[in-house]
């Protein structure tokens, strides 16, 4: 264990004992899908009080953990996330942007990891997941994204085009193993398939995989670091020489 996870972990049950004790919510910064793994091999011991996850939307991958509900405390909360749209100043000599240069663009205004949640790109357009108190500071100091002059604002009411899209997606396999359809998706090498595991930057709805040869189930989200996210839809067939039809969603 090293020290940013005994750090996170007496952090988390700082918060549960405080929401505890208090009868208040308290809230995380967003979190990465290592540092949600820390807590849900805590999630036993802290289950004295209530905890809910939220990034924006329901697909998000970097989210808050609020501790306490509206039974517990007994009032309501919402969780401090605001949208941010970011656009270029004039659409036609915009670039198509990347989540690099996006997410560049704000560490470069000096902002901490955690007060930022996903951004979602859709064309020339990008929507940002930040805390509240983040939101008027982005809002007013970020001007320029690579070469693009830009314009930020605060998205009243959550857009459609923030809603994750999936793309459907037919892979062969020999087994429903996550190293073989890791592999496939993402066109890789079985031995680069198994390397990822190891270098734990696998994680299976949410929780951290390191064995390679676990079967996929279903509706099991699978995130890898440094490649994205897709849903295992299931088996849609067998080829004659035995070779198995799956399909995935993968998240744009």
């Amino acid at each position: 264990m090293d020290s940013d996870e005994i750090l996170l972990r007496k952090r988390l049950s700082e918060l549960a004992d405080k929401s505890y004790n208090n009868s208040q919510y308290l809230f995380t910064g967003f979190l990465s899908a290592a540092e949600l793994d820390v807590y849900y091999h805590m999630e036993r011991d802290l289950s004295y009080v209530p905890v809910t996850e939220f990034g924006g939307t329901a697909d998000c991958e970097r989210m808050m953990l609020r501790f306490g509900s509206e039974e517990f405390c007994g009032y309501e909360e919402r969780f401090p996330i605001q949208c941010i749209e970011i656009a270029p100043l004039v659409e036609k000599f915009g670039e198509e942007l990347g989540h690099r240069d996006y997410l560049g663009a704000l560490m470069n205004l000096g902002i901490e990891r955690s007060t930022l949640g996903d951004i979602i790109i859709d064309g020339k357009h990008a929507f940002l997941f930040c805390t509240e108190k983040m939101a008027p500071y982005i809002t007013e100091n970020m001007v320029q994204v690579r070469h693009t002059n830009v314009r930020c604002r605060i998205a009243e009411k959550i857009p459609e085009s923030t809603v994750t899209r999936l793309e459907r997606k037919n892979v062969q396999v020999s087994a429903v193993r996550a190293d073989s359809i890791t592999a496939k998706v993402y066109n890789l090498s079985r031995s680069e398939s198994v390397e990822l595991f190891r270098a734990k930057k696998v994680f299976v709805n949410g929780r951290l995989s390191e064995n390679n040869g676990g079967q996929l189930k279903p509706a099991d989200k699978v995130t890898v670091r440094g490649f994205g996210r897709f849903q295992f839809a299931g088996i849609s067939g067998e080829t004659r020489k035995g070779k198995l039809n799956v399909e995935v969603d993968i998240f744009c």
